[in-house]
């Protein structure tokens, strides 16, 4: 990991089209503004786990195997011939 110190109103640039600004300090808080293209997402640490948890978590179900035995052949005729 790359650590790095910057003052408010200083930058870190990452190749040429991203850039992180510091927009302010507190004692707690650091305000961090992001410059970046369009089609680059950005989320927050804990919100990009939540967002992996639940693509991981439906991933996973979409692999379980059907019970073919619940599938009522009628319905699926019906729907089919529709």
């Amino acid at each position: 990991m790359l650590i790095l110190t910057r003052k408010v109103n200083e930058e870190i640039k990452i190749n040429s089209d991203i850039t992180f600004k510091i927009i302010s300090i507190s004692e707690n808080q650091v305000k961090i503004g992001v410059t970046a293209p369009q089609g680059v997402q950005i989320l927050r640490g804990e919100l990009y786990e939540k967002v992996k948890q639940t693509t991981e978590g439906a991933l996973n179900s979409s692999k379980e195997e059907v019970d073919l035995t619940k599938i009522n052949i009628n319905k699926v005729r019906k729907y089919k011939n529709e």
